[in-house]
């Protein structure tokens, strides 16, 4: 069984591209992943805000993937940003492109600066894949 992703008629629905809960099935184990930035496998880090986000979410993507999951099995993401995007169609267009099936539970926190100037973006996540 995979992860259950519900927008409950109970409650508001999102206020933006996310998803208010993310159901765990039993017999998944929970991976919890430390904040991604928007660098690449050589440390460089990518120019400009929306290219850092793209970058952290596929980050992510890759770890979830080194446990045998996919964008899919990604429960929550918490973003944090150092400004707010100039370009968001093309944050929106990386949410499309990293998560095909609908995106995860999601919050925006915007902070007055990361651990370095240069980073603009750092993403955390939970994710859960199939103990099988």
């Amino acid at each position: 069984m995979s992860l259950k992703f519900v927008n409950p008629n109970n409650a508001p629905q999102p206020a933006a591209n996310y998803t208010n809960l993310v159901v765990i099935p039993a017999g998944h184990k929970i991976l919890t992943i430390a904040g991604q930035i928007g660098n690449l496998v050589d440390g460089t880090i990518v120019d400009g805000l929306e290219a850092q986000y793209e970058q952290a979410i596929a980050n992510i993507n890759a770890i979830v993937a080194s446990e045998g999951g996919s964008s899919k099995n990604i429960a929550r993401i918490t973003v944090f940003l150092t400004e707010k995007p100039a370009e968001g169609d093309k944050v929106t267009a990386a949410m499309k492109k990293h998560f095909p099936e609908g995106p995860p539970a999601m919050s925006w926190i915007y902070v007055s600066a990361l651990f370095r100037e240069d980073v603009k973006v750092e993403i955390e996540a939970i994710a859960a894949v199939s103990d099988s």
